[in-house]
């Protein structure tokens, strides 16, 4: 299996990250989706060749109405996310975890709306980014390890799903809920963790944290 012919959703893929994904996957044959809550941020990503949805990626509302509207998909990659941190575990301020609750939020509504659509893929993908705070919180990091803590958490949770749907329709796993782990997000590995996600079958993928360089 390659990338090729599949269609990627990219949630909230503005960063230079995302545009990098975008490229990399349309260059090995995909059709790229990307959303963003600019239309303007999105322009590069458009100019890229991917298709783009000017929707908020935190919004169950907006993503499920997405998914109604565009219809089969075989990944979806939320991209939302962000740092903010310092000054000790005193200096974990309430703004600033409201601040990261969105990269959480993110992960929530597009797993959800688009739960179905990754079942009913020949080979569903489900990844995110989170940390390597996850496995060493710092006190001054806390905030941001808590939430990248909850997202590792609800992503093994889909993967939970995609086995159980499995099962009990007694059919071969197909779709895969996958956790990348990074010191610090870096395009140049982030781009081939991706586009490996079709070289091993969804039974070897599903539930598995993936350390990248």
């Amino acid at each position: 299996m390659s990338a090729t012919d599949r269609t990627v959703l990219l949630a909230g893929a503005t960063s230079a990250a995302g545009l990098a994904v975008a490229t990399a996957l349309i260059d090995a044959g995909a059709r790229v989706i990307a959303t963003g809550r600019s239309a303007e941020r999105l322009e590069p990503l458009r100019a890229a060749g991917a298709d783009v949805e000017v929707a908020d990626a935190t919004s169950l509302d907006a993503m499920a109405a997405l998914a109604t509207r565009i219809g089969a998909v075989d990944a979806v990659l939320p991209l939302v996310g962000g740092w903010r941190g310092g000054g000790g575990l005193a200096g974990q301020t309430d703004a600033d975890f409201d601040a990261l609750l969105p990269a959480l939020q993110a992960i929530r509504a597009t797993s959800r709306a688009f739960d179905a659509a990754l079942r009913n893929s020949t080979a569903g993908r489900f990844a995110i980014v989170s940390s390597t705070a996850v496995a060493r919180p710092l006190a001054g990091g806390a905030n941001y390890a808590a939430v990248k803590a909850a997202s590792e958490a609800w992503t093994r949770a889909v993967a939970h799903g995609f086995a159980k749907a499995a099962r009990d329709a007694g059919e071969p796993l197909r779709a895969a809920s996958v956790v990348f782990r990074a010191k610090a997000l870096d395009p140049a590995t982030l781009v081939p963790a991706v586009l490996a996600l079709w070289d091993a079958d969804a039974a070897d993928l599903n539930d598995r944290v993936r350390e990248l360089a």
